[in-house]
């Protein structure tokens, strides 16, 4: 693709934007960061921008629908993670942080290869989607990372990020300009968690 085709893209990107996906980006600028600052305002904040995605994407425009499923889910998993976060330990603001055990990990790996899967044999046969492999992977990688965001292990950065490297030339494509922007910024965010996150586990082991 060459540079005119890039910014024509751009250009269509930015004629196609909403103010409803420009709020919804906005409110999950607002949750990564209070995910970063490990704050339990990231689930108010996301319930807010999930739900909203998971109309925005289910439209014939854009046919997003895993994509729409996985905010469906990031939405029924930040009332869980609200929860979790607030009862888990009355004696604390906040659970601690760890890393993920061994069984956690495979765990979070079945729901990224079987989520993979699911999602793309539904897809292929079951929707009108035009890219069923890469919207599948997306969203079954981010089932995983927000599965071990709402457990507080810290390699949920490192899982949500595969999800994001994925997602940015899928939303470039959809020509939904805000949100793709918003996964770069997500992406930059969740670098920084995740050292974030190791130290605050540095301090609690100290």
């Amino acid at each position: 693709m060459n540079f005119q085709a890039i910014y024509q893209s751009l250009l269509e990107g930015v004629h196609a934007m909403s103010w409803l996906e420009i709020v919804a980006a906005l409110f999950g600028a607002i949750s990564v960061i209070c995910s970063k600052q490990n704050s339990i305002w990231l689930y108010p904040t996301g319930l807010v921008s999930t739900g909203i995605y998971t109309y925005l994407l289910s439209r014939e425009q854009f046919r997003l629908y895993a994509e729409a499923t996985l905010n469906a889910y990031y939405f029924v998993m930040s009332v869980y993670g609200w929860y979790h976060w607030a009862h888990k330990d009355k004696q604390q603001h906040t659970p601690a942080v760890a890393w993920a055990s061994r069984r956690e990990w495979i765990t979070a790996t079945l729901i990224a290869v079987v989520g993979w899967a699911v999602f793309y044999v539904l897809l292929k046969h079951f929707s009108n989607s035009d890219v069923p492999l890469a919207d599948a992977f997306v969203s079954a990688t981010a089932c995983s990372g927000m599965w071990l965001l709402a457990k507080r292990k810290i390699e949920n950065w490192i899982v949500l990020n595969i999800s994001n490297l994925a997602a940015v030339p899928l939303l470039f494509h959809k020509k939904l300009l805000p949100t793709a922007l918003l996964t770069i910024f997500l992406f930059i965010v969740a670098v920084m968690g995740y050292f974030s996150w190791k130290k605050i586990w540095e301090e609690q082991a100290a």
